[in-house]
């Protein structure tokens, strides 16, 4: 293996902790991380925003075309304007999916995506990444927790969601699961040789360290390169 090639694709269902565990695997490999869920928010607050419903239309098509989005750090950018804080809000919460189901905004990100691999390396998070994005990734990890355990974390985090109650919080949670797994395009599922690790109960150090070791097999297993 070449560390310059190697990609780690984390997916898993809303609140199973792929975001922070990605993050924190790419620091500790000293390698770039792309928060593939950032894209599709900006996308659903930048739609939302201009009145465009969640449907194949040439008005979804045109707003696409003029649709500037930028990663920079931690940050994300639309049309110049950061909207890191903006993208994580209830409203985009609740419309996120629906578009992201559109075959035309998956078309539009895809090339973005793809386009984020450099020599470094790069951990990408997101719900199809082992199957879809990024299927020669050497490493494919998919996380799962019960619901009700990504209720909680959800709930734990929600001073910014609009006082949601844990209950209202799980309904989203199930309605979530249902719809991303069940959608025609690019489902939710985990890939053939994905590794399935279950976070219910696990620290956030605890996660990473085993993927961190599926990383030191991989070297081991290609003779010690990288």
């Amino acid at each position: 293996m070449s560390a310059g090639c190697l990609i780690i694709a984390i997916d898993g269902p809303a609140g199973s902790g792929k975001s922070t565990v990605a993050k924190a695997v790419a620091q500790r490999l000293g390698i770039d991380y792309l928060d593939t869920g950032a894209l599709y928010r900006a996308v659903a607050l930048w739609l939302d925003k201009h009145g465009v419903p969640p449907e194949e239309s040439e008005c979804l098509r045109e707003e696409l075309r003029r649709l500037r989005i930028k990663i920079k750090g931690d940050k994300v950018y639309v049309d110049g304007c950061d909207v890191t804080e903006a993208i994580r809000s209830s409203r985009v919460d609740a419309v996120v999916s629906a578009y992201s189901a559109l075959p035309t905004v998956r078309e539009c990100l895809f090339s973005i995506q793809r386009a984020q691999v450099n020599c470094k390396g790069l951990v990408a998070d997101g719900r199809d990444m082992g199957t879809v994005v990024f299927p020669e990734a050497q490493i494919k990890v998919f996380l799962t927790a019960s619901p009700e355990e990504r209720a909680r974390r959800r709930w734990l985090e929600s001073s910014d969601k609009g006082g949601l109650t844990y209950e209202e919080i799980l309904k989203g949670i199930r309605e979530r699961d249902a719809f991303d797994s069940g959608r025609s395009l690019s489902p939710l599922r985990a890939a053939r040789d994905a590794c399935v690790i279950d976070t219910t109960g696990l620290s956030v150090d605890e996660v990473v360290d085993q993927i961190i070791e599926l990383v030191e097999n991989l070297k081991q297993n290609d003779g010690g390169d990288g």
